[in-house]
């Protein structure tokens, strides 16, 4: 074992209190949770029916500072209705980033619509805002009634869905000013940034709509779910679709659209809300265990992906980038081998068969980093009490 191995094994295992199994990112699960769970059990009403839901999406949308928010099924049916209310439909092209989990690729083909890939920065792993704006630069023509299209294909550009990756704030100020100039809506993928902030001001207030994810492994859970944020007018056309698009009275089954069954359970909602009142508790174990990595490796060659100048991390995913690819492979294999379960960072998108064929700007930042990127062991350290 390399003496860099042994040391991130013997530092993990300190800050874990522990020399047995470390996963990547557990959940922070008590008994207040599972008496909330339990709560809603004996009452029956697990379903879809039932305050819960609602309690939890009013909790999110005062603690983000936004309009309004619905809860739904899961993070990628929150970014698939999303794209269906901002406008994107059959044919379009919508601007993401090549890292990031599938499901915002994915998200964007429900929609009948391909993905552009544009690079990432190396300061937050957040699409590059100097990358956008040349792709736009170069690629585009605004036609006649406004609507920015691609150069060569003809194809309207609807959307842009950058990712706060790991956690880290992307630049949103700046893709919003470049966006704004083509007349392309923000969406913005904050499934890992709950809790962060981008100078002072929570991720997921900057785009016209924003999703979070409460799945098992993000910063607080309901089991599976998601949210989408923003304006009050936007988020109503949302509950109508998350809602099978059902109108009428409660008794009627009258549907005015394609709609969804995208809603969140009763019983998801009751852990997420337990789980939102350790929110706090949670981010302030997760600095914590970001600065023991971020202390370490100051004196490594290894570096450390801190929080981007003036923002706030909720460091999800703690991340260090590697020298070379064969360093990050011994070290993946060197932990592991002792239970530390580290983890690389996702393919990249454009290299999954679905998405090898979609159009793309130059990606070398990306294209450098996802053989160099390894996660570390990051979910609170106190957890099934």
């Amino acid at each position: 074992m390399t003496s860099l191995g042994k040391k991130i094994v013997s530092l993990v295992q300190d800050i874990y209190k522990t020399n047995g199994p470390v996963h990547l990112h557990e959940p922070f699960l008590d008994s207040a949770d599972a008496e909330g769970v339990a709560e809603i059990v004996r009452s029956g009403m697990v379903s879809t029916v039932g305050c819960e839901v609602n309690t939890l999406a009013n909790l999110i949308k005062k603690y983000v500072g936004v309009g309004d928010a619905v809860c739904t099924v899961n993070g990628t049916a929150a970014l698939h209705v999303a794209l269906k209310v901002i406008g994107v439909v059959n044919g379009d092209l919508v601007l993401t980033q090549p890292l990031s989990f599938v499901a915002t690729c994915n998200a964007i083909k429900y929609c009948g619509a391909d993905p552009v890939f544009i690079d990432i920065s190396k300061s937050n792993l957040s699409m590059c805002p100097i990358a956008l704006a040349g792709w736009l630069n170069e690629n585009t023509y605004m036609d006649d009634l406004g609507i920015c299209r691609h150069s060569y294909t003809g194809r309207v550009l609807r959307a842009c869905l950058p990712v706060h990756t790991f956690g880290h704030p992307a630049d949103v100020i700046k893709l919003n000013g470049i966006l704004t100039k083509y007349n392309i809506s923000l969406i913005e993928d904050a499934a890992e940034a709950l809790g962060s902030k981008f100078k002072d001001s929570h991720v997921g207030k900057n785009g016209k709509l924003s999703i979070i994810s409460f799945n098992g492994n993000k910063i607080i859970t309901t089991g599976g779910g998601g949210c989408v944020l923003g304006s009050q007018d936007l988020i109503s056309k949302v509950k109508h679709l998350v809602n099978v698009a059902k109108v009428g009275n409660a008794v009627g089954y009258v549907h005015d659209a394609v709609g969804f069954n995208y809603r969140m359970p009763n019983l998801n909602a009751a852990l997420g809300i337990s789980q939102f009142e350790k929110l706090n508790t949670i981010l302030s174990e997760k600095r914590l265990i970001a600065s023991c990595y971020e202390n370490f490796f100051n004196s490594s060659d290894v570096k450390f992906l801190k929080e981007p100048s003036m923002c706030k991390s909720n460091y999800w995913l703690n991340a260090i980038i590697c020298d070379e690819p064969r360093q990050r492979e011994e070290l993946i294999s060197e932990t592991h081998a002792k239970e530390i379960y580290t983890r690389p960072a996702w393919d990249l998108l454009c290299d999954l068969p679905p998405y090898k064929t979609s159009i793309r700007g130059e990606l070398t930042n990306a294209k450098y980093l996802v053989d160099r990127l390894l996660n570390l062991p990051s979910g609170p350290p106190r957890r099934h009490q």
